[in-house]
């Protein structure tokens, strides 16, 4: 049985939609309820919903064979797994931002809040660039604004968010999007299966 770890939300639920039309169906886990794991003896797999910074986590430790993770946390993490496919799905952007018109002074050090501490520290020591790294679990949009921070380093989508609270991105790091990962044991192990699904959902990210 294939041991499948996907992300709670709408992510989760496009992303099984893909699964579903690779012929990995389990109809059961679209019923309404608070149930988390679901068999499909029929198709050898078995599902379960989790929150989307820790899919990459049971995939390393082996819960799950294989599972649904944005590339901002394999980025952050590092974790032990194989990235077997870019699901072009969930895409959005990492990105610095900051007030608007905000220009970045060279002659001192540059303060950014963050949740994502290991893309900044490195985006930044790529470009030579001292700064002062402030981490932050949430609402870091606020940061500028309240003069905790100079700029901000997240997760940008639409947008909107920023431009409610008078900012705007200033550069992208990278572009982010939903990827396939595998346990590296679970691989050698069940290799038919996973490449078999990992040949069906290419098919429908050249389609789209």
């Amino acid at each position: 049985m294939l041991n499948i770890a996907l992300p709670k939300g709408r992510l989760g639920e496009k992303v099984y939609a893909m699964f579903e039309k690779a012929g990995f169906e389990c109809p059961e886990l679209m019923e309404p309820g608070r149930k988390l794991i679901f068999d499909n003896p029929d198709r050898d797999v078995r599902y379960f919903w989790v929150k989307p910074s820790d899919v990459a986590i049971y995939v390393e430790r082996g819960a799950a064979d294989i599972g649904v993770a944005g590339k901002d946390i394999l980025m952050e993490y590092r974790p032990e797994v194989y990235e077997l496919l870019d699901l072009d799905v969930g895409k959005c952007r990492m990105a610095v931002a900051g007030p608007a018109g905000f220009r970045d002074r060279e002659d001192r050090t540059l303060r950014v809040a963050t949740k994502f501490v290991r893309i900044t520290r490195d985006y930044y020591a790529s470009r030579g660039r001292e700064i002062e790294l402030i981490h932050l679990n949430g609402s870091i949009e606020i940061a500028p604004i309240l003069g905790l921070s100079d700029v901000i380093v997240d997760i940008v989508e639409t947008g909107t968010t920023l431009r409610e609270n008078h900012l705007e991105v200033l550069e992208t790091i990278v572009p982010i999007s939903a990827r396939l990962i595998a346990n590296k044991a679970g691989f050698k192990f069940k290799t038919e299966p996973i490449q078999r699904l990992m040949k069906e959902l290419q098919k429908e990210v050249e389609a789209k």
